[in-house]
């Protein structure tokens, strides 16, 4: 199928953006915002979304780039998966960012895909909602009221709904440096490229042989990303060694509520989350379990 016809915009700063979605929603009309495409490009050829306008933000430069504030990094909402995946003040930084850019469907999409896009969607499956909530990061969003910023924490609220309000546009993700940090992204599919069944973003802190802390966002367990609080805890001053690590990872699903499709049932998921939790913290403290 094709799109139904809809009129088209593509500004060059965010501030004619805001005015163009001010003015087409005070008029009744439809309107959605287009990032990279790849989420809403095929539900408008599938008819699931049918705008009168769509707004593309592809042409404001302000809105791409990963700069150095000092003790934290801004990634601009339009900033492609790939450049997430390969710029090297995120290796340096936030690797965890990094490993998960990586294994977002196909290089087609990559390279197409904004971060911005991918959690303003917040499809439950997607890659990016997990590490950006362990990662602890802001969401910077610009409306008819101003600018203001949201938590991680309070972004994702729902299945593909964050706390975007009409009318405003994300315009970057402020992310803490975690310098001297262990990560990794542990995903499980059963073929190339497909969306996660379950995936685990571990970030974890050692001082002195022990786990000082931990932090492990899901992907696919609930409605939202989830934190693991209870592993989270559990790894707290456990000490550097699989069957520590294995045991405190043993209820990494705890608090979740994972659905059931063709790709497994919650039963499964419950279970997959536990092995993948326990592969991402020895992955991120440079453990393999053959080593016992």
């Amino acid at each position: 199928m094709i799109p139904s016809e809809f009129d088209y915009a593509a500004p060059t700063t965010v501030a004619e953006a805001l005015s163009l979605l001010a003015a087409a929603e005070s008029a009744g009309e439809d309107v959605k915002v287009l990032a990279g495409g790849q989420s809403l490009i095929p539900v408008m050829k599938l008819r699931l979304a049918d705008p009168s306008m769509v707004v593309d933000l592809g042409r404001i430069p302000s809105l791409s780039g990963i700069t150095d504030d000092g003790g934290t990094l801004s990634i601009g909402a339009m900033t492609p998966h790939h450049t997430v995946a390969t710029d090297p003040l995120i290796a340096s930084f936030v690797p965890l960012l990094a490993q998960a850019a990586a294994t977002v469907a196909d290089p087609q999409v990559r390279h197409r895909g904004t971060i911005g896009g991918a959690l303003v969607h917040a499809d439950p499956a997607g890659d990016m909602p997990a590490p950006i909530l362990a990662l602890d990061a802001m969401f910077n969003l610009s409306g008819p009221s101003g600018q203001r910023s949201v938590a991680a924490a309070d972004f994702f609220q729902g299945y593909f709904t964050t706390a975007v309000q009409e009318g405003e546009i994300l315009t970057s993700i402020t992310v803490p440096k975690y310098t001297g940090w262990g990560s990794h992204y542990e995903k499980f599919t059963r073929v190339a490229q497909q969306w996660s069944i379950v995936a685990v973003a571990a970030l974890v802190q050692v001082e002195g042989g022990m786990i000082a802390q931990a932090r492990l966002g899901l992907t696919n367990m609930a409605s939202t990303p989830l934190r693991a609080s209870a592993t989270e805890s559990a790894l707290a001053g456990c000490a550097v060694e699989v069957g520590a690590i294995a045991a405190a990872c043993a209820n990494a699903a705890d608090g979740t509520e994972p659905a059931s499709d063709l790709n497994g049932d919650a039963a499964y998921r419950r279970h997959l989350v536990t092995v993948l939790a326990k592969r991402a913290v020895l992955a991120a403290v440079g453990l393999s379990e053959e080593r016992g």
